[in-house]
């Protein structure tokens, strides 16, 4: 770990591209520290495990999700447990990258009450996950599904989690070692060479479409207010198991 002084949307982006990212002790806690995990969790966007209930869950869209429009609530919910990484300074800063464009949440809803979502950092054709919560059964798996459909509609190549939990290796995460993270990451950043991974995927140019899954939605009169859009995300995730 690594402590830092201040942290600012600049510098949290300079990090993320070197393959480092800030946490803290405790939601209370003064100082934030970059951290470069020796093992790291990411989801291969082609490899989700979508179970045959989650996909059942996904399109009888039993929960509404919507994109962005709730951020700082999902950021707050995130960060409400005995136990936080996320303190004020980061909850500025990544409020402040939202602002710029460069963060987004995907919210969960039971009607009209929040009961699950995620939030992240998007750079280049990577997509870093940093915290998700769940009031209701199903609720951050359903965020994550939207979430991966969403990054392999609009062309991303690395989807960072981090650290390996159970619940991400049941929908799919695998350990990566820092030397594979940094040529997946130097890829979906478009500095890294086309053997950069083992599927041989080819070097990618320019930025990701985050909002390319909107034109499928609109076209399944789904866009904007979070209506119907199971089946397209059913869809694009593939098989199940």
């Amino acid at each position: 770990m690594r402590p830092m002084t201040t942290l600012d949307p600049r510098l949290l982006l300079q990090g993320y591209a070197m393959g480092i990212f800030p946490m803290a002790d405790s939601r209370q806690s003064d100082e934030v520290f970059w951290v470069e995990p020796r093992s790291r969790a990411v989801i291969p966007l082609g490899k989700f495990h979508l179970s045959h209930s989650l996909r059942r869950t996904i399109r009888s869209d039993r929960f509404r999700v919507t994109l962005d429009m709730a951020f700082a609530e999902v950021v707050t919910a995130c960060a409400d447990r005995p136990e936080t990484w996320i303190n004020a300074d980061i909850e500025r800063a990544v409020l402040a990258l939202h602002r710029f464009g460069h963060a987004h949440s995907v919210e969960v809803w039971s009607g009209d009450e929040l009961v699950g979502g995620l939030y992240g950092i998007k750079l280049g054709r990577a997509f870093f996950g940093e915290s998700m919560f769940s009031r209701a059964t199903d609720a951050s798996k359903v965020a994550l599904a939207w979430l991966v459909a969403r990054l392999k509609a609009g062309g991303y190549t690395l989807l960072d989690c981090q650290f390996m939990t159970d619940h991400l290796a049941s929908l799919g995460a695998v350990a990566v070692s820092r030397d594979r993270y940094a040529a997946l990451l130097a890829t979906a950043l478009g500095e890294g060479d086309s053997a950069a991974g083992s599927s041989g995927a080819a070097l990618v140019a320019g930025p990701g479409e985050f909002r390319a899954l909107d034109a499928l939605l609109e076209a399944a009169g789904a866009a904007g207010g979070g209506g119907p859009g199971g089946k397209v995300i059913a869809q694009l995730l593939g098989q199940t198991s």
